[in-house]
């Protein structure tokens, strides 16, 4: 993300907003593409000052809201061979399992499916052809996604611009207490996980042993790995019994 970032800030803005819109335009159309990548790396640059947050969002929306209305169209048009023709072309994205979610959702939440969609990865690229591939009506399908568009795209971008904003203050005024956080986190992390490996190292060592305590009536049994031997304890009595030798009365 922050190679698109760098190479977002080498483009004009004008060219910037025009990239955000038909990014995610075609992404909503169905075809996989990184449009949130974008929307956030530009999101984040309009904190720097190289772009405009309204722009940005406004960008966004539009390809948001125009893309999902031609994927619609699509989807009406080729119905559910071409959702399965999508799905043998970008297998990971839109396979069998994809669709069959995406599905799932529309027919638990309806309309609202396409609203809620476009804040999540899969449902993003298929609300609009899915939607028309099912026939959706179509005043239904455009109140919600250009509601969600809307949302998501001025929401996500604002939200971006706010925290780049702050963060590029914070850093400013005190950048070496905040050079000196990163790198205590970053010894903290690498401890805490170097501590973690070590636990998962040595329970991988002692994984071939079981052991089991039943307790019933003030008798308890205890079994050792592999079934080698058990302690029966009855009375204050104890007997060990190998693996394949019948155990002895407490009375013997």
């Amino acid at each position: 993300m922050i190679d698109v970032q760098h190479w977002l800030s080498a483009l004009p803005p004008g060219v910037v907003y025009l990239l955000v819109a038909g990014v995610i335009g075609v992404e909503s159309m169905g075809v996989p593409l990184p449009g949130e990548i974008v929307l956030v790396s530009s999101a984040l640059l309009a904190a720097t000052g190289v772009v405009e947050p309204e722009w940005v969002a406004s960008a966004a929306a539009f390809g948001a809201i125009a893309g999902d209305s031609v994927g619609y169209a699509i989807g009406r048009r080729g119905g559910r061979p071409l959702l399965a023709r999508l799905g043998r072309r970008f297998p990971k994205h839109l396979g069998p399992a994809q669709l069959a979610r995406a599905e799932q959702s529309f027919a638990r939440h309806g309309v609202w499916a396409v609203f809620f969609g476009r804040f999540v990865a899969l449902l993003r690229i298929l609300a609009g052809p899915l939607a028309g591939a099912l026939h959706v009506p179509y005043r239904r399908f455009l109140l919600a996604n250009a509601a969600g568009g809307l949302v998501w795209a001025f929401g996500t971008t604002y939200l971006l611009y706010s925290v780049g904003r702050a963060a590029e203050h914070w850093l400013k005024d005190i950048s070496w207490a905040g050079l000196v956080l990163a790198v205590l986190a970053g010894l903290g992390s690498t401890w805490w996980l170097r501590r973690r490996a070590h636990r998962v190292e040595s329970a991988d060592g002692v994984s071939g042993v079981e052991a089991a305590e039943v307790a019933s009536g003030g008798q308890s049994v205890g079994a050792a790995s592999g079934g080698r031997s058990v302690a029966v304890a009855s009375g204050g009595k104890a007997a060990v019994v190998a693996s394949g030798v019948e155990p002895s009365r407490a009375g013997d």
